[in-house]
């Protein structure tokens, strides 16, 4: 049997109820004859008289009522989803799920997005860490955060940061009893905390730069970490020299608990960039997280000229 017409069916729930053909044609804003003629031919495919007609009123046969009990609340469920679909549409509601490195997280998405999820309850956040340079589409991320230089050239890429300067730095203890380094070269003989890179599994090559070269150094050290903040506490227990964000380690070194090294060596990073694949539509909840970030970008830019 061939699947119905939900549109007859819906026609014939409304002249059911309305015991009338004027009143329903009314309402579904057709023609009395038209719909009367649709009622007869979704009769004919069914095979079983549905509506028994007077020239009062109109009323549903047994095989009616039962298709009536039956199909009536299974339209109005259907019409309350669209109804809720269509909300959705543009009410800001759902999951937003990014994959960041943790200082990403902790300096600009947390401190952005938690005022927008105080304002907007129905918007979820999931925030990933992870170093690895993903496949967003492929894992089902909506969007990535990482370094502008480093962001696939097909995707589309946001500014959400400032450039990102890079320090050196070990503890007063740990370099008490060593000669402090002066070229990137001097730090093979040092104990560093080295970064575990996930997509190749490779250990992160430290990239030195100044205004003549750029120097990238494989370094030694006994402790490996995949997570920047345990890296900072590494350098703070004296474990080694650390390669971190100069916004993570400042105050260290302004209490003393950290000492600069190599500092005319320090790279300057382009800033992190919400990235995400070429969608025509975003959904409301993706394009309000894009726009807090960027707003929240540019009022830092502005800020600090």
């Amino acid at each position: 049997m061939a699947k119905e017409n939900l549109n007859d069916l819906q026609a014939f729930v409304v002249v059911a109820r309305e015991r009338s053909f004027t009143r329903a044609a009314a309402q579904l804003g057709v023609s009395r004859s038209a719909l009367s003629h649709s009622m007869q031919a979704l009769e004919a495919r069914l095979g079983v008289r549905l509506l028994a007609r007077t020239t009062r009123s109109v009323s549903t046969t047994e095989a009616g009522a039962r298709l009536l009990d039956v199909v009536a609340s299974r339209l109005d469920e259907i019409e309350q989803e669209l109804g809720a679909l269509s909300d959705m549409r543009d009410k800001p509601a759902g999951v937003v799920r990014i994959t960041a490195q943790d200082h990403a997280i902790s300096t600009v998405l947390w401190p952005r997005l938690q005022p927008l999820l105080a304002e907007y309850p129905d918007i979820q956040v999931e925030l990933s860490v992870d170093y690895g340079l993903i496949d967003i589409a492929a894992q089902r991320f909506d969007a990535g955060v990482r370094l502008g230089d480093r962001v696939d050239k097909d995707m589309i890429a946001v500014r959400i940061s400032p450039d990102i300067r890079m320090a050196i730095v070990g503890s007063p203890a740990y370099l008490a009893s060593r000669n402090v380094p002066t070229t990137p070269q001097d730090l093979t003989a040092h104990s560093c905390i080295n970064l575990r890179l996930p997509t190749h599994g490779a250990l992160y090559a430290w990239e030195c730069e100044n205004a003549q070269q750029q120097i990238n150094v494989r370094v030694h050290g006994q402790t490996i970490f995949n997570n920047s903040y345990l890296m900072l506490q590494a350098a703070l227990d004296s474990a080694g020299l650390a390669f971190l964000p100069l916004d993570m380690v400042q105050p260290h070194v302004a209490s003393g608990q950290l000492l600069p090294v190599l500092e005319n060596w320090w790279p300057v990073f382009p800033g992190y960039h919400l990235y995400y694949t070429s969608r025509r539509q975003l959904p409301p909840a993706m394009a309000l997280v894009i726009e807090r970030l960027r707003e929240g970008s540019a009022a830092k830019r502005d800020g600090s000229r």
